[in-house]
């Protein structure tokens, strides 16, 4: 749903230590504190960044093409032509169903 994981690397967002899981311990240190502000951390996702464009009519899509008319050897052939310039991206857009954000540590379900 073009999430990406996180670009942090060793803190979990979801866990209570702010080691991000990856050191083994045996059990002779202390753990470290919890980052301020993990704990409130939630792992659902409400928005996301969409994919889509709106062109100079306001249409929206992936993809905006124009048909044009080529000559070649007398013969009129139209081709599709890509448009790139124009498009507004559409943004931030809000989830019908929040999602499991892709970083959640925790198996949900094991078959």
């Amino acid at each position: 749903m073009g999430g990406s994981g996180s670009k942090v690397k060793g803190v979990w967002p979801f866990s209570g230590s702010g080691n991000g899981g990856d050191s083994v311990s045996d059990g002779s240190e202390q753990s470290v504190a919890p980052i301020k502000g993990s704990r409130n951390a939630t792992p659902f996702v409400f928005t996301r960044r969409s994919s889509l464009y709106f062109d100079e009519d306001g249409d929206l899509a992936h993809e905006f093409y124009e048909e044009t008319l080529v000559t070649k050897n007398g013969r009129k052939k139209s081709k599709l032509k890509r448009i790139h310039k124009n498009l507004i991206p559409q943004g931030i857009v809000k989830l019908d169903h929040p999602c499991i954000h892709v970083d959640f540590p925790v198996v949900l379900c094991e078959v």
